[in-house]
């Protein structure tokens, strides 16, 4: 499962259009300690800032499966918006916050379940909390009906 795609961003494009579909808001919370963000730090919080990503809030919105970049203006000035994705930390509606928190190895790593923490590949001693479950084994059973 380790050459399987990272989960993340798919779930944040699905999340994404699900919101606009339904008239919400979505924002995204960023870390920004990742040396690729390219966002005004002085409106970070504690090295997390939200984001509105609504269409009528940005210009020049791309969402792929590696980064989100738009234009927003921010005390007047227009600025591009550059996140990798393995920085965003959440995406929510503002109406409800309905959305998703991402766990820290849900890009870059698969779905395998492993440590966030670099030092200890394969060492399962952080605790019962810290790891997701583990999947079902084997091959899916499913039939193709004609």
């Amino acid at each position: 499962m380790a050459d399987s795609t990272p989960l993340q961003p798919y779930l944040l494009i699905a999340y994404y259009e699900w919101m606009i579909d339904n008239g919400w808001t979505p924002q995204v919370l960023v870390d920004c300690s990742h040396p690729e963000v390219n966002i005004p730090q002085q409106f970070a919080n504690d090295g997390k800032i939200v984001l509105n990503i609504a269409p009528e809030a940005v210009a020049n919105f791309e969402l792929n499966h590696d980064y989100l970049s738009f234009s927003a203006r921010f005390s007047g000035k227009s600025l591009d918006i550059y996140i990798p994705m393995n920085s965003i930390v959440a995406i929510y509606a503002r109406e409800n916050d309905q959305g998703i928190m991402f766990s820290p190895n849900m890009y870059g790593e698969g779905d395998a379940p492993q440590s966030s923490d670099d030092n200890n590949h394969g060492d399962n001693s952080d605790g019962p909390d810290d790891e997701p479950p583990t999947p079902p084994k084997g091959r899916p059973n499913l039939k193709v009906v004609k």
